[in-house]
């Protein structure tokens, strides 16, 4: 099932749209606004159906709040040491809003922007392609940007997400979704319970700001490592709550299977592939209870997690890490599948 509906209008007297794909038990809602994963319902292993994301029940409450719930975020998603870096000899400033640095591209960032519109069938499946174009200079970033997102409900119980980018000349560019998971429904708690595991050998180092010192580490015998199955809680402390970026085993380029989420309670599971070379692992650290979403629920602290595929942060400023430079001779084109079942 495929159905468009106007929810709001912006500041600027746009029409923001709902759609909803619905394939199977599993139903998504994506907003035009940020081109955001919405709602996200999933059977349990009892065959109840609940909301597995968390977000506002007004789409116009993502425009005041910095969690950036479900967002598709550009052009930069993730951190940029003091909000600048230099490209072919010429230095660009961004805005500063985390810190001395730059976060998910200031103001600026696509998830705050309100998206064209296409829904489509492909094979039957649900599906829409949302796109946005991003000028020269906006958010200080050189080059014009046009891009597009398309979400694909598959029968299998998969949503993919399709990422494609093109620039007029060179620029920094790294997409991601931010939709935070919570596989017991969105007002369950908290994920602590949940048993993660990644094919990730090593993640970067990062400063006392969240910023990669550039030292590629071996997770084996650290609280990074999720190479086993474990839950979430059992070394988070340690870890000082997860805001890190894991580097995929594989080194293919391939959609490849990185991740398995399990909720031992009800049942619900998540796997992940992307065609990315890493993923930021993000465990709703700064989420205190004042953020009310859908249903007037307060999120407490770890109420969700994030799973950001993406190339590394700060890699405009960190020439060993994998290129995220694109150009008229290099598009961005990427893939992230997240597939639903239970145990």
């Amino acid at each position: 099932m495929l159905t468009k509906q106007s929810v709001g209008t912006t500041a600027q007297g746009e029409t923001i749209y709902q759609v909803t794909l619905s394939n199977g038990p599993v139903t998504a809602q994506i907003l035009s606004l940020g081109a955001n994963l919405k709602t996200l319902r999933t059977p349990d292993a009892k065959g109840e159906i609940r909301d597995i994301v968390l977000g506002f029940d007004n789409p116009l409450d993502n425009l005041s709040s910095t969690t950036y719930f479900g967002q598709t975020v550009g052009r930069f998603a993730n951190r940029i040491a003091h909000a600048q870096f230099i490209l072919e000899g010429k230095r660009y400033t961004l805005e500063q809003n985390d810190g001395q640095n730059s976060l998910h591209s200031g103001s600026a960032n696509w998830g705050w922007k309100n998206w064209h519109v296409e829904t489509f069938e492909y094979n039957g499946n649900p599906g829409v392609v949302l796109s946005i174009f991003s000028p020269d200079g906006e958010g200080g970033f050189p080059a014009s940007v046009t891009a597009t997102v398309s979400y694909l409900l598959l029968g299998n119980g998969e949503l993919r997400i399709e990422y494609e980018a093109t620039s007029s000349a060179p620029t920094p560019i790294n997409l991601t979704n931010h939709s935070y998971f919570n596989l017991g429904g969105a007002a369950s708690g908290t994920i602590l319970g949940h048993e993660v595991q990644l094919a990730c050998d090593h993640y970067l180092e990062v400063d006392a700001n969240l910023i990669p010192t550039g030292k590629v580490l071996p997770v084996k015998g650290t609280a990074f490592d999720f190479t086993k199955k474990k839950a979430v809680g059992k070394d988070i402390e340690q870890a000082g709550g997860y805001d890190h970026c894991f580097i995929l085993s594989s080194k293919s380029k391939q959609l490849t299977e990185f991740a398995l989420v399990v909720d031992p309670v009800s049942g619900r599971t998540m796997r992940i592939s992307t065609t990315l070379p890493a993923v930021q692992l993000y465990t709703s650290n700064f989420l205190q209870g004042k953020e009310v979403g859908k249903g007037k629920i307060a999120y407490p602290k770890h109420a969700g997690m994030c799973f950001e595929t993406q190339y590394y942060p700060d890699s405009p400023n960190q020439e060993q890490f994998p290129s995220c430079i694109f150009s008229k001779d290099r598009s961005f084109k990427h893939t992230t599948v997240f597939a639903f079942g239970t145990l």
